[in-house]
């Protein structure tokens, strides 16, 4: 159960509409070709239209959040990367200057970057919000990552991000060296999977670098086996990043907004978001499947089907942004392609 005393999570409406799904249906079907030939871009624009509940598909304002953090694992040798490289990718970002960037210049989408909990103080910058609940979390070898109260704060700062952004669209990534370690801990943990199957090699292990990090997750898994309530969970294996984006992805479904979902920590997230508010789940497009060995498994535990396989690892929101021209082919043949009728073609001959 979730403590609602100290924690209040925004009421998501289930997007389920049977008279509007079988219009939506109807309209799809009755574009000029084979039913189905549209393959998964058919399931997309059904799913698009009962979000925003209308035949008729929109965007506007799209909006790019990046939530960067630090890990208190990441002193146990779990990434192939210094810590460091977290504030300086932070900087890199504000600068213009990484992957996130070009592709948000790409498709339009405005970009801001969450400080959850950089272990640096970071200067001001017009695309920063400073919303540090600590600089970074705790070894979770040792100790909780984070508080319960730390917990709620980050869930609480992430809707509060969401609640200020315009738009009917948000993309969420993270920046945080050593955060594929809580992403496998939180899988590992509420889908009940082993840490070997869960762990995969981040940052780029070699198979030396990769074993000690399946011990040291195995170690930091068994010092927490009595924690199974999902905030719990959240607060002794997450991190600041997840946390804020899980709040995040809440608030964003809350509003009826379409939220698009990153790799393996954005994963993370919206397993999180999910386990505490099931109907998250109908609002979230799972954009790419990572080649980060755990986020196959999140994928299939979550029962979603990703926009995009392209061995992508990077993170940051990189696979939400390459996947956004899907929905608006999505949208696009909703609105103008012609149906069997308007363009006096034949439909399918009945037998």
């Amino acid at each position: 159960m979730t403590d609602n005393t100290t924690l209040r999570l925004p009421a998501i409406e289930p997007t389920a509409d049977t008279a509007l799904a079988a219009k939506l249906q109807h309209k799809i079907d009755h574009k000029t070709k084979p039913q189905g030939a549209l393959g998964q871009l058919e399931a997309l624009a059904l799913q698009l239209g009962l979000i925003q509940r209308s035949e008729a598909i929109h965007f506007e304002s799209p909006q790019m959040v990046v939530f960067a953090a630090d890990h208190g694992i990441a002193s146990e040798g779990v990434s192939a990367f210094p810590q460091a490289v977290t504030v300086q990718m932070v900087g890199n970002m504000l600068g213009g200057g990484a992957a996130i960037n070009v592709f948000a210049r790409q498709h339009g989408f405005a970009l801001q970057v969450v400080d959850a909990g950089v272990a640096a103080d970071l200067a001001d910058h017009p695309q920063l919000q400073q919303r540090k609940i600590a600089p970074g979390t705790q070894n979770i070898c040792a100790e909780p990552a984070m508080s319960l109260e730390q917990t709620h704060a980050a869930l609480q700062a992430g809707m509060a991000v969401v609640r200020e952004l315009p738009g009917n669209v948000v993309a969420f990534g993270e920046m945080g060296i050593a955060n594929t370690s809580p992403a496998a801990l939180l899988l590992a943990r509420l889908a009940g999977r082993p840490i070997k199957d869960v762990t995969g090699r981040g940052t780029g292990l070699d198979d030396t670098q990769l074993q000690h990090k399946q011990a040291v997750l195995q170690r930091a898994l068994d010092r927490h086996a009595d924690v199974h309530e999902p905030l719990a969970v959240l607060a002794a294996l997450g991190g600041f990043e997840i946390a804020m984006m899980s709040g995040a992805m809440l608030q964003a479904a809350s509003e009826r907004r379409v939220v698009l979902v990153d790799g393996f920590i954005a994963g993370a997230a919206a397993l999180v978001a999910q386990v505490l508010l099931p109907q998250v789940q109908d609002y979230l497009v799972f954009c790419h499947r990572s080649a980060e060995r755990g986020h196959h498994l999140l994928l299939a535990h979550m029962k979603a089907t990703p926009l995009l396989d392209l061995d992508m690892r990077l993170g940051e929101g990189t696979g939400a942004l390459l996947a956004w021209p899907l929905l608006q082919s999505a949208a696009l043949f909703m609105a103008e392609m012609a149906s069997f009728d308007s363009a006096g073609v034949s439909g399918k001959t009945e037998t």
